[in-house]
């Protein structure tokens, strides 16, 4: 079995690097600062949602089957967005990568999560040999890497299902409940910021990881779609995700996410 791993950033804007552009003046707090920043930029008519570099890594939620089961959680204990926490969450999932070669799915990872990983990675010192691979350590690299936006080792869902123009996105909440699947619960991404500066990580986490498993049941999906697997096993593998989830709700360790995976089963619809 090829092992998978879905995955879902959940960034906050990098206060310590503007700063250090200049972009925030020393006598406003960190929310202060970046409330002004934004709204510069929308006077300026761009978006004020902040370009991918300038977005620090606070989550890497993270969804992992292999042959000894279903796993997920996210990487980092989010008690903090320091530079060498963000380098260790870096460290962890490039670890993954590298000691699994997974099969990588995500919803947009293209376009959001993979330039921030790259350009996190860079100013972080993070290595990931087998995730930069085109083909000069591994000859199979070559043919199907996961930088290259056509290869499949990096499997962005909802790139490949918009035939890769943007005219044909769709969000990961609807399409995963118009296939049965729960879509987001709790926090809204847009609100991950507020929710940094409050400290509320636990439930950050705990909608992250929402996301990765219906990435992950997507995939499922997808592959009855292009014939790998058929009904019978996606429905097979429906089971092994509930059952792991079901075993999470008695963790004393993850109370939150206990609550929440509840309340995720119970939307889940059978079909």
């Amino acid at each position: 079995m090829t092992p998978v791993l879905a995955f879902d950033l959940e960034t906050v804007p990098d206060v310590a690097g503007l700063r250090r552009l200049g972009q925030i003046s020393d006598d406003l707090s960190d929310a202060q600062g970046v409330e002004a920043f934004q709204a510069e930029r929308l006077e300026k008519g761009q978006s004020d949602f902040l370009p991918h570099y300038l977005q620090r890594i606070w989550v890497i939620g993270c969804a992992f089957r292999d042959a000894s089961g279903f796993q997920v959680r996210c990487l980092g204990d989010g008690t903090g967005t320091t530079d060498e926490e963000e380098s260790h969450r870096l460290r962890q999932f490039f670890g993954i990568v590298d000691k699994h070669s997974p099969q990588l799915v995500s919803w947009n990872g293209s376009g959001f999560d993979a330039p921030v990983l790259h350009h996190r990675a860079l100013f972080r010192g993070g290595v990931g040999h087998r995730y930069f691979d085109t083909g000069d350590d591994d000859r199979d690299f070559k043919y199907n890497n996961y930088l290259s936006r056509y290869h499949t080792r990096h499997l962005d869902l909802m790139d490949v299902l918009s035939n890769f123009t943007g005219r044909a996105n769709a969000p990961l909440d609807r399409v995963s409940q118009l296939c049965g699947l729960p879509g987001k619960l709790g926090e809204d991404g847009a609100k991950v910021w507020q929710a940094c500066l409050e400290g509320r990580y636990e439930q950050v986490a705990a909608y992250c990881e929402t996301d990765v498993v219906n990435t992950y049941l997507l995939y499922q999906r997808f592959r009855v779609m292009r014939g790998e697997i058929t009904e019978g096993e996606r429905r097979s593998e429906d089971a092994v995700v509930r059952d792991a989830l079901t075993e999470l709700i008695g963790d004393p360790s993850r109370p939150l996410q206990g609550a929440h995976w509840t309340r995720f089963l119970e939307a889940w619809s059978v079909y």
